[in-house]
This record gives structure tokens, C-alpha cells and sequence, in this order.
């Protein structure tokens, strides 16, 4: 008869994997208490402890959305459309917002304090408008629900694949505000929610929750809990969210261990996963490369740090005098722009192609502040992959290659395979760089373009890389209205008919 966990002793060997043992260590056992939860990464052998305050939260948040995925049948289109504009509207008053923005700025200066990045953090008047842009744009589209995808006809009787909703998701993701209103596009296609955000920002959650959301909720007439969140700043009450089986999808956005780690859970759990958790996308500039072109791709691509965000250069190497020029002076004019001086990271092979003013000490800006270190870095040819986290200084890595099918091979077994750029004159040469590059999103110019709401007209929920695989059946772009399951159902015109 098994028993109920109620302690771990240093040393207990604990199983994963199949064949393979990790011990319990001293720290980890004198924390666990009776009620709390061991959950065991199958890949890794982390042994992730979830106090049991945390596993009630996820498990009572669940709950929440689950009755309501229940209810939602009943729901009409009007009322979810109604729920989107009315909170919209209650984000768009600045009496409302007051509070939220507050909320915010105690966020942000906590964050400041212990040397976190703020820079997805901040709820800039941008950052608002795109939230109320993005809300509105639901009602105007089709939420894709009950509609008869397929229609199949018998002798006396007809098939119809229906679209429905597929139920609860659960969303996991670092603290940038606009993806708290993004997540609820969920709803457009029937489903229900239920979020865990990065304790950076759980104030600013709480805050829209408390003055916009919910009141958007009980004004439409939706079931309260169709948008549910985990209030505990912990990571354990994210991995006690992914570790139900009741999430029809988990959604994990943040750095790429965080992510792993969540897919991990979620996975050994059965749930389905989207995950997007390394970023930064790669430009090559061809041997063809119209140098402006080129210059204008990196600095538009640079204008802040996100997902998006050029971090890799590759220049065909019979190119390197006059195009490393323009890239050095497109990164050194984006960090112009911010304020702030850019950070060069590069091979080799570049070294002798960048003047030696950029090898001298320099004041970086990073999370914790202005630092003094060298403008430039050598780096290794193996390590173009790494993703460059800055703050107000630009920070990118340049490298040169004998031709485009070198960068497309570097990029394949470097990269995490998200968005990739091919700076040519040939038409010929971005063919065959669309069919041989391993990413979701490839373009010909800057990178900064790969955005559901920019690009797809469509609030995402988050951009998947294909670090971990191609995706099935759907594109890199998870939206609200891309959650869904189908349904079959029979109409019988023939009332003797049988087998």
C-alpha cells in the first residue's frame, strides 16, 4: 500500500528516469514538511519541492477555472466579447488605471532594489496602449467556436467536425504586465485560464485583477473563475500548476531553464506544452548584401531586449571590410539611442576587422547598474548560441562565415532554431535559405517583426522556438483563437439506420 510522503531524510536515493538515482541533499530535507509535494524531473532528476501553501494555491486556481471551463458552454458569443471591451475600457480610464499603475511602480522599484531587469517590467504608456489595442481587436474577429470545420455526408446520416473549446490553460510566464491581457485572448475560442506570474510583478497582477479584470468578468456575465491566478510569488506554485492534469495546455514564456523545467513537469504530467524559453534572433548578411540594407536591419533590431531581438550577426567573410563597419556602426547608434554604450561580443575570425578603440573599458548598463568593463569580448565559435540578456546596452555577438550555407549550419546546430534573416540581392539565395534554415520565422530585413499583434493582427500568448522540435499542426504564433480542440458530431436523417 503506498503512503503519503511526510519526510526526506539526506541521502534517499530517489528514482527517475527509469534507471537512473539522485540523492536527497541535507538542505532539501530539513525544509520538506508533512503535506508538501517532491515532484521528480524525469530528464534531469530535479527534485523540485512545492510546499504544501503552494500546491493548495495552484491546485485551489485550477479548480477555479476548471468549474468555470464548465459553465462556458452556456456563454455567448456577445457576453465574451463583451468581457474583452470592458476591460479594455476599465484599462483605458485613467481613474482605474491609477491604482494599477501604482502597483506597478512598487513593482519596479522593488525589482530595481535586488538588481532585477525592468525593462519588461515597466507598464510604459506604450506597453498600456498596446494592451487596449490588443483586447479590442478580439470581438472584431472570429472566435472560431462551434464552427463546422468539415462536413461529411452518408446514406441517412452526416458527420460534422465541430470546433470547441479545449479547456483550461495554464500560463506560466515572466513579469511583463501586457501578457497578463494577452493570455486572456484564451476566452475568444470558449476556454478558461488559469496564470502564475513572475514574482517581480505579482503586485501589477493583483492590481489589474483587482480594478480591470474581474470587474470585466461579473459586468459580461462570465463565470468568475475563467480567468483564475495563482497568487504566490514561488516557483514551486508553478510547477504545482503544470503538475495537473486537469490543464488542457500548458504555456511556459521566461528563460530557458525556468521553461524546461516547466515543460519537463508538465510533460511527465501528459499535458501538452507551448514553450518559448531562449530567444534572439540571427541576421546573415550575404555576399550580395546591400550594406544600408544591412546597417538598417541590425539597428532596427536592436531598439530594446526581448524575444525578438537581433543577437547573432553572421557576415560571409568577403564582406567583412566594408560590411563589419555598418554593423559596428548600426550597434553603436542603438546604443545611442537608448542612452547607453553597446556591448560587442565576437569570433576570431571578426577581431582583426574591429578597431581597437572598442577593446577599452567602458561603462556597460546593466540590471544592477552601470558597470566598467571592455567594450569588446573574444568568444568562442561554439558559443554563438548564447542569448545576451541586456538592459540599456545594446549587446550583440558578430561572427564571419565563408558563405550562407555556413551561418544556415550554424544557425541549425546553435541556435534555438527561432527567427533567422538573410540580408541578399539574389532571389534565388532566400529560396534556399527558407528551405534550409531550421526556424518558424525567417525573414529578409529586421527581426523585431516576429509579433502576433504586429505581425498576425492577434494578441499572442507566446512565440515557440523550435529548441525542443516542430510544432504539430500549428504554426510558431500561439494565440487565443489557436486553442482549441474538435469535436465530432453525428445528425441521423435516417432513424432505422444501424450496422
Amino acid at each position: 500500500m503506498s503512503q503519503p510522503l511526510t519526510e526526506l531524510t539526506p541521502g534517499m536515493p530517489i528514482v527517475y528516469g527509469g534507471n537512473r538515482v539522485v540523492a536527497v541533499g541535507d538542505d532539501l530535507a530539513r525544509v520538506f514538511r508533512p503535506g508538501d509535494r517532491l515532484i521528480v524531473a524525469q530528464d534531469t532528476g530535479a527534485l523540485l519541492h512545492v510546499p504544501a501553501d503552494d500546491w493548495s494555491r495552484a491546485e485551489a486556481a485550477v479548480t477555479e477555472a476548471v468549474t468555470a471551463f464548465a459553465l462556458m458552454g452556456a456563454v455567448g458569443d456577445d457576453q465574451i466579447s463583451s468581457f474583452f471591451k470592458g476591460f479594455a475600457s476599465y484599462l483605458e480610464d485613467d481613474s482605474t488605471f491609477d491604482a494599477i499603475a501604482r502597483a506597478n511602480e512598487a513593482d519596479v522599484d522593488a525589482a530595481r532594489s535586488r538588481g532585477r531587469s525592468t525593462t519588461r517590467l515597466v507598464l510604459s504608456d506604450r506597453m498600456r496602449e498596446g494592451m487596449v489595442e490588443g483586447l479590442r481587436l478580439w470581438p472584431e474577429g472570429d472566435s472560431g467556436r462551434g464552427r463546422v470545420l468539415e462536413e461529411i455526408d452518408h446514406d441517412g446520416w452526416s458527420l460534422q467536425q465541430v470546433r470547441s473549446g479545449l479547456g483550461v490553460v495554464g500560463f506560466v510566464f515572466e513579469g511583463r504586465p501586457n501578457v497578463f491581457a494577452d493570455a486572456t485572448g484564451v476566452l475568444a475560442g470558449g476556454n478558461t485560464v488559469v496564470l502564475r506570474i513572475g514574482s517581480d510583478a505579482l503586485g501589477t497582477a493583483r492590481a489589474i485583477m483587482r480594478h480591470a479584470l474581474r470587474p470585466a468578468l461579473a459586468d459580461s456575465g462570465l463565470p468568475a473563475g475563467a480567468v483564475s491566478l495563482v497568487d504566490a510569488p514561488s516557483h514551486a506554485a508553478g510547477w504545482a500548476m503544470f503538475s495537473d492534469p486537469r490543464l488542457g495546455l500548458a504555456v511556459a514564456r521566461g528563460s530557458g531553464r525556468a521553461v524546461s523545467q516547466l515543460g519537463s513537469v508538465a510533460r511527465q504530467t501528459g499535458t501538452p506544452v507551448s514553450l518559448h524559453g531562449t530567444g534572439g534572433a540571427w541576421i546573415v548578411a550575404a555576399e550580395t548584401a546591400d550594406s544600408a540594407r544591412f546597417g538598417s536591419a541590425v539597428y532596427n533590431s536592436l531598439d530594446r531586449k526581448v524575444c525578438n531581438t537581433v543577437n547573432t550577426v553572421c557576415i560571409v567573410a568577403s564582406r567583412a571590410n566594408d560590411l563589419v563597419p555598418v554593423f559596428l556602426d548600426a550597434l553603436e547608434r542603438a546604443g545611442e539611442r537608448r542612452r547607453a554604450t553597446s556591448k560587442l561580443h565576437l569570433t576570431a575570425n571578426a577581431r582583426p576587422y574591429v578597431p581597437s578603440a572598442w577593446f577599452e573599458p567602458a561603462s556597460i548598463v546593466r540590471a544592477a547598474g552601470a558597470v566598467i568593463e571592455s567594450r569588446a569580448e573574444d568568444i568562442g565559435g561554439d558559443q554563438l548560441g548564447v542569448e545576451w540578456e541586456w538592459e540599456d546596452s545594446p549587446e550583440v555577438t558578430l561572427t564571419l562565415v565563408p558563405d550562407v550555407d555556413t551561418a544556415i549550419e550554424r544557425f541549425n546546430t546553435q541556435s534555438p532554431r527561432f527567427a533567422a534573416s538573410l540580408i541578399s540581392e539574389v532571389e534565388a539565395e532566400h529560396r534556399s535559405f527558407f528551405d534550409l534554415v531550421d526556424a518558424p520565422f525567417v525573414g529578409d530585413g529586421f527581426t523585431r517583426w516576429v509579433d502576433g499583434q504586429f505581425a498576425f493582427n492577434t494578441p499572442e500568448l507566446g512565440l515557440s522556438n523550435w529548441q525542443f522540435g516542430r510544432l504539430f499542426g500549428r504554426g510558431g504564433v500561439l494565440s487565443g483563437d489557436s486553442v482549441y480542440t474538435v469535436r465530432a458530431r453525428a445528425r441521423q436523417t435516417d432513424p432505422e439506420l444501424g450496422r
